[in-house]
């Protein structure tokens, strides 16, 4: 996928997911299977993965060959008690992290996307794959929103 491209994606998927935030309460506790997370915990999934995903951008730019560490998701959803944090304190920090994650697209990706990091479960992993997680975490969570509202 190409700077373009990817651009492209990450802005359609913000654009959907902002729409998101703002679902009715109702629809919120959604959930796409019965022991999933609602809609409510997506979202908040969804910002916390977008900060962890853009210091992972950040960190390989200024120290490539790092080591980073995955991070417990469902640790977050407890420890964080998704269930009443203010889901608007998450879409401020959602859409402004995509901001910068955009913006460091544009300044970075083509002379950056082949520094290499090593990803503590995933192994070897390059700057471009990165970039492309994050469009592709935030399109499968977005699956899962759909599928939610269309069934739960």
């Amino acid at each position: 996928m190409n700077k373009a491209d990817l651009k492209l994606e990450l802005e359609k998927t913000e654009q959907t997911t902002l729409q998101f935030f703002d679902l009715p309460l109702d629809d919120l506790q959604k959930r796409y299977a019965p022991t999933k997370w609602n809609i409510q915990q997506v979202l908040h999934h969804l910002a916390d993965a977008e900060t962890i995903l853009y210091e992972r951008i950040r960190r390989v730019i200024s120290g490539p060959q790092q080591v980073l560490w995955t991070f417990d998701q469902d640790r977050f959803c407890q420890g964080l008690d998704y269930d009443k944090f203010p889901l608007n304190i998450n879409k401020d920090i959602y859409k402004a992290t995509r901001r910068a994650i955009i913006y460091i697209l544009e300044q970075h990706y083509d002379s950056k996307k082949e520094l290499v990091f090593i990803h503590s479960k995933m192994g070897k992993r390059t700057l471009g794959e990165e970039f492309r997680k994050v469009a592709w975490h935030n399109e499968h969570h977005l699956n899962q929103i759909r599928q939610a509202l269309k069934f739960g």
